[in-house]
């Protein structure tokens, strides 16, 4: 029997998902419906999720083999990966992101959904690099890295596909603290707990109201961007 690309522990009270398929954590179909089921899980069973990856790589983003294989084959992944992501933004849960290293395109979208970000210092790259790649950003990516980054550097992350060491993503808005990589889980399980403290119901409805409009606006547009995906 294969392993799952993504699995979940419980540690007291929050749910630890980590994404390990002994490769780059691409999102592929496997580990988008991996996450799908360790969110499912958390909400039933937790108060707080700590989202990691395994040592040196977080998550390479949606999986290149799929994105090139023709105009079809990246719709339905972006339009499946988008599903998840929104999933994860709007979680009711709190939600700690541990980045353990790269975290490119997709992957980068997935530390934006995080309500705290943490990342791991090191020679690591977190950006949107679509456009360096040959592949148009998605409603999805421009709209979260409008939502979560320094309106000041929103054209050089996204348009201009810069990646950034740990440090420089701090700055721009994709991290929030970025800690040495023994620290990394610890502190993203303090941060976790301390969250699961707050009353569930005024958080969930908060975060809600917080973020609808953006999810509204993906939602509304996603199709109609996807449809243009490739062209």
């Amino acid at each position: 029997m294969t392993a799952s690309p993504a699995t979940l522990e419980l540690s007291d009270e929050v749910a630890i998902v980590r994404m390990d398929d002994g490769k780059a954590n691409a999102l592929g179909p496997g580990m988008l419906d991996a996450l799908d089921a360790a969110f499912d899980r958390a909400e039933r069973e937790a108060k707080a999720v700590v989202l990691a990856g395994r040592p040196g790589r977080f998550c390479a983003g949606f999986d290149l083999k799929q994105m090139m294989a023709g105009p079809e084959s990246a719709r339905a992944l972006v339009t499946r990966g988008a599903e998840v992501l929104l999933r994860m933004y709007a979680h009711p849960q709190p939600l700690v992101v541990a980045c353990t290293g790269h975290a490119l395109a997709g992957g980068a979208l997935v530390v934006l959904c995080g309500d705290v970000r943490l990342g791991t210092a090191g020679e690591f790259k977190i950006g949107l690099n679509e456009v360096a790649i040959g592949l148009p950003l998605p409603i999805l990516a421009i709209e979260l890295a409008r939502d979560r980054l320094d309106p000041r550097r929103l054209t050089e992350a996204t348009l201009l596909a810069r990646q950034f060491d740990p440090e420089a993503a701090r700055d721009a808005g994709y991290l929030d603290h970025v800690v040495p990589s023994e620290q990394l889980l610890p502190r993203a399980l303090e941060e976790a707990r301390r969250l699961a403290g707050l009353g569930s119901v005024p958080f969930a409805a908060s975060k809600r109201a917080l973020r609808r409009d953006t999810i509204r606006h993906i939602r509304d547009t996603l199709e109609e961007n996807i449809r243009e995906f490739g062209g």
